[in-house]
């Protein structure tokens, strides 16, 4: 199995899970003399094993992302790298829009709102960390169809 689909198996987990999680509460609580329309103790076994089996690939993925390496750097660095040029690409922007948002007055003597950011200078570099972000992306994704689990 490649690393790509092990982390597709375990969103599909973590979906499951969640959704069984709902189930189990659901049917938590019945009505005295009826019956819940699923038996909590079959979801909850059923739940157990899908936790047991995300807990398997987890502990999987994590070693193999701490293990290989591209251009210097393992994958759980370039996970990293990806993660907090995310961050930053979603403040740059926030911020840009904030600052680029026109204050209307409707007479000269109302205070006069300007940006206190260089908007320009800070979308070069929003634009910039957006195209490292999709590079790294990419060069992660590769490595998650290439390396096996």
């Amino acid at each position: 199995m490649k690393l790509a689909e092990a982390l597709q198996e375990r969103a599909d987990l973590n979906r499951k899970i969640a959704e069984l999680r709902g189930r189990i509460v659901n049917n938590a609580l019945v009505q005295e003399g009826e019956k819940p329309a699923e038996e909590p103790d079959e979801l909850i076994g059923e739940m157990n094993s899908a936790l047991l089996r995300l807990n398997e690939l987890i502990v999987g993925i994590n070693l193999r992302n701490a293990a290989t390496t591209v251009d210097g750097k393992t994958l759980a660095e370039l996970i990293a790298e990806r993660d907090t040029l995310t961050l930053k690409v979603q403040a740059y922007r926030a911020t840009i829009d904030a600052a680029s948002r026109i204050a209307q007055r409707a007479t000269r003597s109302e205070i006069r709102i300007v940006s206190a950011v260089n908007v320009k200078e800070l979308q070069k570099e929003a634009d910039a960390a957006s195209k490292k972000l999709r590079e790294t992306d990419l060069k992660i994704q590769e490595i998650n169809w290439l390396t096996e689990y």
